[in-house]
């Protein structure tokens, strides 16, 4: 009979041993997955730690084979990856159309009022909202927002309408390019 393990957490978490050996067994099969799918090694770990991630989450129920199962995370992954990239541009592109539009430059008075009343806005923002905006900002969707702060789409939601009529902007684009040109979020 072998010895008893007494590392931290070894006999507590059946599901563990098996999740380290699938990791171990398959950790190359899913890079070499998701490097065939993503331009650059960089982008391929990220969806390959995401795909284990994912499957530490699910460890006790991970099936049995698992390497499909794998591969169908990854899948998943990197279309969650790309999806999100391209709303990135699309975002990127928009500020930058918002922020070059040709218009005519303020008079500078005009402009630190505009400034002054965005930030006077800005600050009137609920901690809760300014986190909200942030993410977005980085190119979230409200479903991913809501994810990382485990509220509701509905919630997020709400709390970007709100932001919106305190800024007296319309949209996510108008609101984002503001801060950010302002220098009020990254």
């Amino acid at each position: 009979m072998p010895p008893p393990d007494h590392r931290p957490g070894a006999s507590e978490d059946p599901g563990r041993e098996r999740f380290e050996r699938r990791f171990r067994d398959h950790y190359a099969d899913v890079l070499a997955f998701s490097m065939r799918r993503v331009a650059g090694r960089e982008a391929a770990e990220d969806a390959t730690a995401e795909t284990f991630a994912i499957a530490w989450r699910k460890r006790e129920r991970l099936p049995d084979p698992a390497l499909p199962w794998l591969y169908a995370v990854a899948a998943r992954v990197i279309a969650n990856q790309r999806r999100s990239s391209r709303r990135r541009r699309n975002l990127d592109l928009r500020l930058q159309h918002e922020a070059g539009d040709g218009s005519d430059p303020l008079d500078p008075v005009e402009a630190i009022d505009r400034r002054d009343a965005f930030f006077g806005a800005f600050v009137q923002l609920s901690e809760r909202e300014r986190e909200v905006l942030a993410l977005t900002a980085e190119g979230g969707s409200v479903a991913d927002v809501a994810g990382r702060l485990h509220l509701s789409d509905a919630t997020i939601k709400t709390h970007l309408h709100h932001a919106y009529e305190k800024l007296d902007v319309s949209d996510r684009a108008a609101a984002v390019a503001r801060a950010m040109r302002f220098g009020l979020i990254d």
